[in-house]
């Protein structure tokens, strides 16, 4: 039975972890979207004025998956306080090194400027 609950785990883990990393990769490509809008409006000699509600949706879309990300952080919160309900609280969960990389710093960069522009 505690073998089967393992194994249950480390699937929710995996599938856990595959949620995160792809909140975490749409954020830094939308981050980058966001970023390079008015830089290439600049560089084709645009008024301010073309693509700013582009600017406006694409900032907005940071928000919702910022507040996805949250989301999947209380998940992963709940998840281990249910992996403690089933007796596996002392267990290491493993899914073959699969969880996924932290963000790298260009990416952290690369969101904390849009998330400057946008506020």
């Amino acid at each position: 039975m505690l073998k089967q609950r393992r194994m249950v785990a480390e699937q929710i883990a995996g599938a856990l972890f595959e949620a995160e990393a792809a909140i975490d990769a749409a954020i830094a490509k939308t981050a980058t979207l966001t970023g390079v809008m008015p830089s290439l409006r600049k560089e084709a000699g645009a008024s301010a004025l073309i693509g700013q509600d582009a600017v406006e949706r694409a900032s907005q879309a940071i928000m919702a998956l910022a507040d996805a990300r949250r989301a999947i952080v209380e998940t992963h919160k709940e998840l281990s306080i249910a992996k403690e309900q089933i007796g596996l609280g002392a267990v290491m969960t493993d899914t073959g090194g699969d969880k996924p990389p932290p963000l790298l710093a260009r990416e952290v960069r690369q969101i904390r400027a849009v998330a400057e522009r946008a506020a």
